[in-house]
């Protein structure tokens, strides 16, 4: 178990939009991924934000998430 401020988080709000939530705060449905590659990918190949959202996550935003862990990792 991780604090939330140690984790990325996805947001999906009421516009319907899905971005990612670096300060903590944004309104919506959140969802929580650690910073590193190997959880990166169990999310991405699991489908598991799509089951969050019960909403099909596009493409662009995996990307995101993907250049956010690897700045993040250093």
């Amino acid at each position: 178990m991780k604090q939330k401020k140690e984790l990325l988080r996805v947001v999906f709000n009421k516009a319907d939009e899905i971005t990612i939530d670096k300060t903590g705060k944004k309104d919506g449905r959140g969802a929580y991924v650690c910073y590193s590659s190997d959880c990166f990918e169990k999310t991405k190949n699991k489908k598991a934000l799509n089951r969050a959202f019960k909403k099909q996550v596009p493409d662009e935003v995996y990307s995101k998430m993907e250049l956010e862990i690897k700045n993040h990792e250093g």
